[in-house]
């Protein structure tokens, strides 16, 4: 028999042991989708988070990872429709929205038409629309979703497998130009929480909006001259911009010949074709900004630290260096009310040439579309039509903006959505 004093002390001891080892040594637990998302079985994944949902409805975790697996079994198609038409990587590809992707040259491409790339943007607008319908009923406000985004892998050429360069965290790398190791971004864990899970509803209405106002013109014209820049097999009235092209040239920027970028500042003139698709823009970038305020009032309102990907100021995010301050915050909320002013009527755009006292409506410019005109917009008289006498947005306010955010504005913008 030991004595009390002995016992008393190995009795506490082991008490000690019994807090210590679980906040030590305990391992988290993936999130039952982890193992899909790792491997690119997308289908495998949402049938399975499905059928979870189907049991337990109220389980919003499973609800967010269907959103999530979703939502990369879009852009898997994406990458796959542009990998199957020869996407070429040029200056221009890189800057337009859905053609950054870092997708393999296709030795064997299909020819493209212009309908053909209707369908591909119509296609990813559908399955976005799809996430939000997935993500629209999450109520938890204690949800969190752990995980390896980095290392989510897509098959991006659609031949059945997923490849180490097909994982995300290279496709970000490459997107952003950042130099990350594979074994850094083994270690990259995002914790998804309710406010993220409102984000990212925002961010498919914000691609939405760019995807509608992209269908809502007629682009044929567009196509026809400079798809060849694009694509390595478009079908077009002009076969030779395609066969036996040159290489380039002293007069080439970028991979781009001078001529077809002058041809392409000349052909950013695009007739409306669906006025309709105008309207759902907006009403997609008037439920961003609506989003964006309930996202950023449950960011602010967190007391937790865990694996942020939207902090608030004393929080630590996961982005490298990256840090939220109130004022930005401030700021943010202080441009969303400026935007909602202009989306819905009540505020102008101050008109950019001199000695004119109206501004321009631009709910107006979305509700009775006339054909996008970009350099006579620049010049002003595409804007002619939607000049009105009103209040106009503060300027004020978007000086505050540039300065809170140190001229870096738009990169935030994008994170912060």
């Amino acid at each position: 028999m030991l004595k009390s004093p002995v016992r008393v002390l190995l009795c506490v001891a082991l008490l000690l042991l019994a807090l210590w080892v679980p906040r030590t040594l305990a391992v988290e637990t993936p999130p039952p989708i982890e193992p899909f998302l790792m491997t690119g079985k997308f289908a495998e994944g949402e049938a399975a988070m499905l059928a979870r949902l189907k049991e337990t409805p109220e389980d919003d975790q499973a609800r967010f990872s269907l959103g999530v697996t979703q939502l990369m079994s879009g852009v898997e198609r994406l990458t796959q429709s542009l990998y199957r038409y020869g996407l070429r990587h040029n200056s221009l590809t890189s800057v337009l929205p859905f053609l950054r992707l870092p997708i393999p040259e296709n030795p064997k491409p299909q020819v493209i038409r212009y309908e053909d790339t209707r369908q591909i943007l119509q296609t990813f607008l559908n399955d976005l629309a799809t996430v939000r319908t997935t993500l629209a009923p999450i109520k938890d406000p204690k949800i969190k979703l752990p995980l390896k985004l980095s290392l989510i892998r897509l098959d991006l050429n659609g031949d059945g497998k997923v490849e180490p360069t097909e994982s995300l965290w290279r496709i970000f790398a490459t997107i952003n130009r950042l130099r990350v190791t594979e074994q850094q971004a083994k270690g990259f864990t995002i914790t998804f929480d309710a406010a993220d899970a409102i984000w990212l509803q925002g961010y498919t209405n914000l691609l939405g909006a760019i995807g509608e106002f992209a269908l809502a013109h007629d682009g044929q014209e567009f196509f026809n001259a400079l798809a060849h820049v694009v694509f390595t097999k478009p079908e077009t009235p002009y076969p030779f911009l395609v066969a036996g092209r040159p290489e380039p040239s002293q007069f080439s920027f970028g991979g781009i010949e001078a001529v077809d970028i002058v041809a392409f500042v000349h052909l950013l003139h695009f007739p409306i074709a669906e006025p309709a698709r105008m309207a759902t823009a907006l009403q997609h970038l008037q439920t961003t900004t609506a989003l964006s305020r309930q996202s950023w009032k449950l960011i602010t309102a967190e007391t937790d630290n865990d694996r942020e990907w939207l902090p608030n100021p004393k929080q630590k995010g996961v982005i490298p260096g990256a840090r939220i301050t109130q004022a930005m915050i401030d700021s943010w909320l202080a441009f969303l009310d400026q935007a909602d002013g202009l989306m819905a009527g009540k505020t102008l755009v101050p008109f950019w040439r001199s000695r004119e006292i109206r501004g321009v409506n631009l709910r107006k410019a979305f509700l009775e579309p006339r054909t996008t005109d970009v350099v006579l917009w620049l010049q002003g008289t595409a804007a002619a039509p939607y000049l009105e006498v009103g209040k106009m947005t503060d300027r004020q306010a978007w000086t505050q903006l540039a300065q809170t955010f140190r001229g870096q504005f738009f990169s935030f913008a994008a994170w912060f959505n």
